[in-house]
């Protein structure tokens, strides 16, 4: 036991691993779609002119693609089309921390990286075992 939690085992079948890849993902999940996704559905006047700065096409088009795929953190927390979902939440992430941010110090470009590194992590690695997506497949 003391040397599965010191060097861990078989991610496959390490129940310790599992439960740290489910509290992850509902956690991000659930803290991207309440605290971020939720408030921008329909996308805010101030979303859409920051969209129409960057330079995007369709500036309308883009908000509500941001904000959809930050309000898919519900998908992610209950493991449904994480793949996908995580995908979008990424190049959300990546846009918010590399154009939004670029200029900005460390400090604030900080949670955008958080979220950009989580959800590549589980675009690449899956769900885990506990999710809708393992119980389809």
């Amino acid at each position: 036991m003391i040397k599965n939690l010191l060097f861990g085992q078989d991610a496959h079948h390490n129940l310790l691993a599992e439960i740290g890849l489910f509290t992850l993902r509902v956690f991000m999940g659930l803290t991207m779609a309440f605290t971020h996704g939720f408030q921008k559905i329909p996308p805010p006047q101030q979303l859409i002119d920051g969209v129409n700065a960057l330079g995007f096409p369709s500036p309308v088009l883009f908000s509500w693609a941001a904000a959809l795929a930050e309000f898919g953190g519900l998908f992610i927390a209950i493991g449904l089309f994480t793949r996908p979902f995580s995908f979008l939440l990424a190049f959300t992430m990546a846009v918010a921390a590399f154009v939004v941010h670029a200029a900005d110090p460390f400090s604030v470009k900080e949670m955008a990286l958080l979220y950009f590194f989580i959800s590549m992590f589980f675009m690449l690695h899956g769900p885990g075992r506990w999710s809708v997506d393992a119980r389809l497949r």
